[in-house]
Formats: structure tokens, sequence, C-alpha cells
């Protein structure tokens, strides 16, 4: 289960994994929809939930975008090609 963070919203998301992200989202969506949080603790969960979405939606942007630069070679081996990301 993922740490509750009294942190910024975008604390420490740089660094943190799709995996890592994706549960700690499962976690607050757990906690939000079971509706035991006090209102300004649920805000803070709410806009954390926010920032890791994003998180989560660049990972996966950016892996589709290392994925689409994978070409077959004349053997049919794939072959990777560096990706371009903003």
């Amino acid at each position: 289960m993922a740490k509750e963070t009294s942190k910024s919203p975008s604390a420490d998301l740089s660094a943190m994994s799709f995996e890592t992200a994706l549960a700690e989202l499962e976690d607050i969506i757990q906690k939000l929809e079971t509706g035991g949080v006090e209102l300004e603790k649920s805000i803070e969960l709410y806009e954390r939930g926010a920032a890791l979405r994003a998180h989560c939606e660049t990972k996966l942007r950016a892996a589709q975008e290392r994925i689409e630069q994978i070409v077959a070679t004349g053997e049919d081996a794939p072959k990777a090609a560096p990706a371009a990301f903003e």
C-alpha cells in the first residue's frame, strides 16, 4: 500500500515509477470511494490523485513513443530507435 503524504500534490513524482504511481492512485481512489475521509484530507487526496494521474499518462505516452520507435529489420528482428521526448 502506498504511504500517505502531506507534501504538495506533485511532490516526488519525477522519480516515481508508473507502477508506484498507479498503486498510490488506486489507494487514493479507494479512500475517496469509501467516504471515511474528512473534507480537507479528501481535497488533498484528490489533488494528489490528479497529479498522479497526469504523471501516469506522461509515463504511458513516453512508453508508447518508445514502442512506436521499434522497427523491423530485414530479418524481422526488432530494432529500437531513440524516441524524441518533450
